[in-house]
């Protein structure tokens, strides 16, 4: 008996990890790297429409910002890698800003007229927060800062961020094209990853980490307190963004979710519908920067959509993980 019991368990072996690299393999092409490649091509984009107009008021600026902000919500979650390099991450998105980071320095530099603002290689090496995705929201939406200092040197600030964007996205993808996404694939002893138990546990880590930043601080930022609401904490309020961007990583972490469990069938649909229940909550708010957590009525829309949240982190930590043979272990948001 025993003889039969060692032989089932050896037979199974291969089909378990036949089943783990195609889940690595089909995250990696079809989730991981659209995402970057789509955010170095908007990127792009948005860098060149800023040389050929970088007027804060241009409505193909705004257009482009919003359309590439887009893409990075939607891979932001990826925060390994290739976007770990040089804190590129935080190069590309330094929120939250508890401290005001952002608006001071590029206040200094528009009232300095440092001459770093026109060379997007030297502005790579100032600080984060003057760089990325939000400080470029304060130097198109922010009616202080689009009104500081000289106009050409705002216009000149508006297309080196741009460019420095456009910059990092592409190295991002480089290092994914070039390096990473084999890593991912092919783990060996020698390597990041020594097996694919490892790659999964990352990618694991990944869908529980965004669920915990959207709930715990897209989310729980701007809901405060109950004596103390803090709109204005809430990500991206001046370019209207804040519940869009609730919007946007749940449905890339529903699509690494599903593609995580995608050898079992009744998981799969748990998940999908957890999902599902947060995506209509959120779409019943029908506010946009969530400017309502102080009244009754919308903050408890507001934390109702949170818990449907929670529920998901919930269903991913205790049935998702275990499947998976991995937890999340560590991540940032966990404090020392």
């Amino acid at each position: 008996m025993k003889r039969f019991l060692l032989t089932v368990v050896l037979a199974a072996a291969p089909v378990i990890a036949n089943a783990q690299t195609t889940i690595i393999d089909d995250i990696v092409d079809a989730h991981i790297l659209p995402r970057f490649q789509t955010l170095a091509e908007t990127s792009a984009h948005l860098a060149t429409t800023a040389q050929n107009d970088c007027a804060v008021t241009s409505q193909a600026l705004q257009n482009a910002y919003s359309d590439t902000f887009d893409t990075w919500v939607r891979a932001s979650h990826l925060r390994f890698g290739p976007t770990e390099v040089d804190d590129r991450a935080f190069a590309l998105a330094f929120w939250p800003d508890g401290r005001g980071a952002t608006p001071r320095s590029l206040t200094a530099l528009l009232m300095d007229q440092d001459p770093v603002i026109a060379s997007p290689d030297d502005y790579a090496q100032v600080s984060i927060a003057a760089r990325g995705f939000y400080a470029l929201e304060f130097l198109i939406h922010d009616e202080t800062l689009s009104n500081i200092g000289d106009e050409d040197d705002l216009c000149t600030l508006v297309q080196t961020v741009t460019t420095d964007i456009a910059t990092t996205s592409a190295a991002i993808l480089e290092g994914w094209q070039t390096d990473y996404a084999a890593r991912l694939k092919s783990p060996d002893t020698s390597s990041t990853y020594r097996s694919d138990e490892e790659v999964l546990q990352e990618l694991f880590k990944a869908l529980v980490t965004g669920l915990q930043f959207t709930s715990e601080t897209r989310l729980g930022r701007p809901l405060g307190t109950f004596e103390r609401p803090r709109p204005t904490r809430a990500e991206a309020w001046r370019s209207g963004r804040s519940a869009r961007h609730v919007e946007l990583s749940l449905a890339a972490l529903n699509d690494l979710a599903l593609r995580l469990s995608s050898d079992n069938a009744e998981l799969s649909e748990r998940i999908e519908t957890s999902f599902e229940v947060a995506a209509t909550l959120l779409s019943e708010l029908d506010d946009p920067i969530f400017a309502g957590v102080g009244d009754p009525q919308t903050r408890f829309k507001v934390e109702v959509t949170q818990q449907s949240i929670d529920n998901i982190h919930a269903v991913v930590r205790d049935e998702l993980g275990p499947t998976l043979g991995v937890a999340a272990g560590f991540n940032s948001l966990d404090g020392d």
